[in-house]
């Protein structure tokens, strides 16, 4: 039985207003082939919301609800928020975690798939802020995957029938299609992002009694000559369109909060294109603070803490507390071009 003293959500950060946004993407496009344009294009995303990104609001929520589920536990362990792009940045939140006498904290990762930048760089951050902060940083240890927790699969499945319930029954039956993050194909063969993301998908489907159902991709970011999972939520839509598809609930399975990915790429982007369509499409919202997939992180906590069960469904076990060494590897990057 393990003991820990506090939690940590780490998470991916957003910008708080429009002198943020070019240092924030700065931030998170370091070291990756993104075309300079694609990084003007994003920022312009972002001047619709005011720079404001939506995960920091709802992240402050988050961490309000699962303090208040830890405590309703009986685990008196306060929680922290720190993020890899942007302030509270990972770094600066251990360095408050160790000024407060932390010694050993369970990070929350919130993101629930594997790739490179599901899973390992998480880890990565992790590592990189306690050396940041350096002698008497405290330990920080990763809570497992839970992409097949009944308690996730139960938050999403009631987030699509709450989408489900505003299709007007004249529209017919409508499609489900999942959508999550593309990436590059090369990152998706070195990790069990695909194959994590349909099982997920499956359980989704069959908890609400939608097959068939559809997982596509969204918010490609890369050149236009390297290959990325496809194909895109608009292509598919119009495809759903000529089969006679009139009415589809897009769930974006692959984000818990909702991102600028989300808000933007779907919300507007996705909304307008099925306008022209003619297609009616409900977004599903993300799980975020349901009370069901915050109850589940305790769950987590609890089984560190208590070596309780290992929850879990469907057809893949529970995965482990540490990932495999050679779990989702960086993805390599082309050579540098000669100036």
């Amino acid at each position: 039985m393990e003991s820990f003293d506090a939690v940590v959500v780490v998470s991916f950060g957003g910008p708080q207003g429009m002198d943020d946004v070019l240092p924030f993407l700065d931030n998170v496009l370091r070291g990756r082939n993104v075309p300079e344009e694609r990084k003007r294009e994003v920022a312009g995303h972002y001047a619709s919301f005011d720079g404001v990104s939506p995960i920091n609001a709802q992240n402050r929520a988050f961490v309000g609800c699962l303090g208040d589920a830890l405590h309703a536990r009986g685990f008196d362990l306060p929680v922290y928020l720190g993020n890899r792009n942007w302030h509270p940045y990972l770094a600066d939140t251990v360095r408050s975690m160790q000024r407060d006498g932390v010694r050993r904290a369970l990070a929350f990762v919130t993101s629930a798939f594997g790739s490179y930048s599901g899973c390992r760089q998480y880890t990565e951050d992790i590592v990189r802020a306690r050396a940041e902060v350096g002698d008497g940083a405290p330990e920080v240890s990763r809570l497992r995957a839970f992409f097949n927790h009944p308690s996730f699969v139960e938050a999403c499945g009631d987030r699509v029938r709450e989408a489900l319930g505003r299709i007007p029954e004249s529209e017919g039956p409508a499609r489900l299609v999942f959508t999550a993050h593309s990436i590059p194909l090369g990152m998706a063969a070195g990790s069990p992002y695909v194959e994590r993301l349909r099982e997920t998908c499956r359980l989704t489907a069959e908890r609400v009694g939608r097959v068939p159902w559809d997982l596509v991709w969204q918010s490609r970011s890369g050149p236009p000559s390297q290959p990325w999972l496809e194909p895109d939520v608009g292509a598919h839509l119009e495809t759903l369109h000529a089969q006679g598809v009139r009415s589809v609930v897009v769930m974006p399975i692959g984000f818990l909060s909702d991102h600028l990915e989300v808000v933007f790429d779907l919300d507007t982007q996705l909304q307008s294109h099925a306008r022209r369509v003619g297609v009616h499409v409900e977004r599903a919202g993300t799980v975020g603070t349901h009370p069901t997939f915050v109850s589940m992180v305790v769950d987590l906590v609890e089984e560190r803490l208590t070596s309780g069960p290992r929850l879990a469904v469907g057809n893949m076990l529970p995965p482990n507390d540490v990932c495999p060494v050679d779990c989702c590897p960086a993805p390599q990057r082309p050579p540098a071009r000669p100036a």
